[in-house]
C-alpha cells in the first residue's frame, strides 16, 4: 500500500477556481501517471504532463463542449479530452460571444447607481497643480512634435543629468517624450488626432510642471498646433515653450537654444514642493503585460482590491487595453453608471470587430506566444483575468484613446493592448501613477508616471528582482487578500509621495512612449 503521508491531493497541486469549471490550474508541474485524491475520496490520474499555470481537464470534455474558468466560458474542446488531459491550444479554441445575450446580439446591460466616496482622510505627498490636480512627480518635458526633431529634444534633456540637477531638489527630472510619428500621415486620420491629442494633453499633465516642444517645421504637426492654451495662472506652469529647428537654425543651436529655455524653467519648477494630498487626486492607470496563467488568479484580482480601495477614497482608475477584455465585456456593460457609458463602450467594441473583419485579423490573435507559454489559451481567457483588475465597483466613464479624463471612479480607456500605446494614451488621459501586472516578466517603464510592478507568481519575483516591485505570487503560498491588499495600498501612496520604483531606478525611459497610429503612412 501507499504510505498515507505521500498522498497527493488536488488540493494541493490545484486551483479548482469555480464549481462549474471543468478544469482546474495548476499549481506544479504534473507528470504523468501522477494520482491525485479527491475530496471524495476517487482519484484522479494525470495522463500528461502539465506545466504549472496550465490547466488540467477534472472531468471528460466531449468535443464542441464549452469550457468554464472562473465560471465563464473560455472556449470549446476541439477534441474530447479525458479527465487528467492538458487543456490547451491543441484541444481548446476560440469560439462564440460570451459577451452578448443568447441569440440577440445585443449586450446585456446593467445601470447601477454610483458609488459614493466615503474619503479616510489618508493622504500622499503630492505636488498641487493650478487646476486643483495633483501630480507624483515633477518633471520638465522636452516634447517633439515629430519623429525629425526626436534627437534634438533628447540632446536638450540629457544635458540635465541628476548631478546638474542635484541643487533643485523638487524637480524629478528633465525629461524627453520622443516617437517615431508626426509627419507622412493622413491630415485628417486618427492618427494625427491621437498624436495631437496626446501631445497637447502630456504638457498639461499634473506630473509635468513645465513643457517644451521642439519641431522641425515642415512637418505635418507642427508646433502651434501643441500650443492653444494659456496655463500661466500658475507659478511654475507656462504656456508651453515652441522651438522649430528651422528657424532656429539647426540642430545645435536649436539645443542650445533649449538649455537656455530649460535653465529659466528649472527654478519656478523647482518652487513648487511635495505637500499632503487626499487619495482622491490619484488617477491610476491599470495595465497587464507578459500576463499567464497565474495573473487573473493573484496579481489582477490584487489590483482589483486595491482599485475598489482606492475608488472609495475618491480616487480614478483607468482600466483600457480593449482587445484584451474581448469575451469579458458583459462583466463591465453590466455595472455601468448610465446607458450612455454602456453605448460608448460598446460603440468602441463594434468598432474593433469591425476592424478585425475589415483587416482580415481575429481578436483571438492577441494571446502572445508568451502568454500561452504561461498558460492562457483563448482571448476570453486571458480577458477575463485582465478584467480583474477593475475589481467590482460601477464604471462612470468611457474614453476615447488619449482624452483627457474628467470624471472619478472606474472608468475605461480605448487602447490597444499593445503596452507601449495603452498607457500612452493613459498617460495623455491623465494618469499619474501605474499599477502594472506581469506574470512572464516586464521591464517597462516610463519617465513620466511611476509604473509599480506586480508579479503573480514568486517564481518572478525571485527571478527578476531588480524590476519587481511587489509579489502578488504570495496568496498562493498562505498570505490574506486583505493583508497583500494593504500592503499594495501603501506601496502605492509611498511611490505616490516620492519613493523610486524598480524601473525608475534604472534611469528615465523615453523610448516607451509610442501613441497610437492606426492609420497607414503616406
Amino acid at each position: 500500500m501507499r504510505n498515507t503521508d505521500q498522498i497527493l491531493t488536488l488540493e494541493d497541486y490545484t486551483l479548482h477556481l469555480h464549481p462549474d469549471d471543468q478544469v482546474a490550474i495548476v499549481k506544479h508541474d504534473l507528470s504523468p501517471g501522477m494520482e491525485l485524491t479527491l475530496s471524495d475520496g476517487g482519484g484522479l490520474v494525470v495522463r500528461e504532463h502539465i506545466p504549472a499555470g496550465h490547466k488540467m481537464a477534472l472531468c471528460d470534455i466531449p468535443s464542441g463542449k464549452g469550457v468554464s474558468r472562473y465560471g465563464y466560458f473560455i472556449g470549446i474542446a476541439t477534441a474530447f479530452i479525458p479527465a487528467g488531459n492538458w487543456v490547451h491550444t491543441h484541444n481548446l479554441a476560440f469560439g462564440g460571444a460570451p459577451g452578448h445575450d443568447a441569440g440577440s446580439g445585443e449586450y446585456a446591460v446593467g445601470v447601477v447607481d454610483p458609488i459614493q466616496p466615503i474619503p479616510s482622510g489618508k493622504s500622499f505627498l503630492g505636488f498641487k497643480r493650478p487646476d486643483g490636480r495633483a501630480g507624483t512627480r515633477n518633471h520638465i518635458a522636452i516634447i517633439s512634435t515629430v519623429s525629425c526633431s526626436a534627437h534634438v529634444a533628447s540632446q536638450i534633456a540629457r544635458a540635465f543629468p541628476p548631478e546638474r540637477l542635484a541643487a533643485y531638489e523638487n524637480v524629478d527630472g528633465v525629461i524627453p517624450i520622443v516617437h517615431h510619428s508626426g509627419c507622412s500621415i493622413p491630415p485628417g486620420g486618427l492618427s494625427l488626432t491621437y498624436l495631437k491629442r496626446v501631445l497637447y494633453n502630456l504638457a498639461h499633465h499634473p506630473n509635468i510642471g513645465a513643457a517644451v516642444y521642439v519641431g522641425l517645421g515642415c512637418e505635418v504637426n507642427q508646433v502651434s498646433d501643441c500650443q492653444p492654451v494659456d496655463l500661466s495662472s500658475g507659478a511654475y506652469q507656462v504656456t508651453p515653450y515652441g522651438l522649430v529647428v528651422q528657424d532656429q537654425g539647426g540642430f545645435r543651436k536649436t539645443v542650445e537654444a533649449g538649455i537656455g529655455v530649460v535653465e529659466a524653467l528649472l527654478l519656478r519648477v523647482n518652487a513648487i514642493r511635495r505637500t499632503p494630498q487626499p487619495l482622491s487626486e490619484l488617477v491610476v492607470a491599470l495595465q497587464c503585460g507578459g500576463s499567464d496563467g497565474w495573473s487573473g488568479i493573484t496579481a489582477n484580482p490584487l489590483i482589483g482590491r486595491v482599485v475598489d480601495a482606492l475608488v472609495l477614497e475618491g480616487s480614478t482608475a483607468a482600466l483600457a487595453e480593449t482587445p484584451e477584455v474581448f469575451g469579458a465585456e458583459h462583466l463591465l456593460t453590466r455595472r455601468v453608471t448610465s446607458p450612455e457609458v454602456a453605448a460608448r463602450l460598446i460603440s468602441r467594441f463594434k468598432w474593433w470587430s469591425e476592424e478585425a473583419r475589415q483587416r482580415g485579423f481575429s481578436l483571438d490573435n492577441n494571446p502572445t506566444p508568451g502568454n500561452k507559454k504561461g498558460g492562457l489559451t483563448t482571448i476570453y481567457e486571458k480577458s477575463l483575468g485582465a478584467v480583474a483588475k477593475a475589481g467590482s465597483t460601477p464604471l462612470n466613464g468611457v474614453y476615447e484613446y488619449g482624452e483627457a479624463i474628467d470624471r472619478r471612479g472606474l472608468v475605461f480607456m480605448d487602447t490597444p493592448g499593445n503596452d507601449p500605446i495603452s498607457i500612452t494614451g493613459l498617460l495623455a488621459g491623465g494618469c499619474s501613477l501605474i499599477l502594472f501586472s506581469t506574470g512572464l516578466g516586464s521591464v517597462f517603464g516610463s519617465a513620466i508616471t511611476p509604473c509599480i510592478k506586480i508579479a503573480s507568481h514568486s517564481d518572478l519575483y525571485g527571478r527578476m528582482p531588480d524590476d519587481m516591485d511587489f509579489n502578488a505570487g504570495q496568496i498562493l503560498e498562505g498570505a490574506s487578500w486583505e493583508d497583500a491588499s494593504q500592503k499594495l495600498i501603501e506601496l502605492v501612496v509611498s511611490v505616490a509621495s516620492g519613493q523610486r520604483t524598480k524601473s525608475e531606478t534604472h534611469g528615465l525611459s523615453e523610448h516607451e512612449f509610442v501613441p497610437w497610429q492606426p492609420d497607414a503612412f503616406l
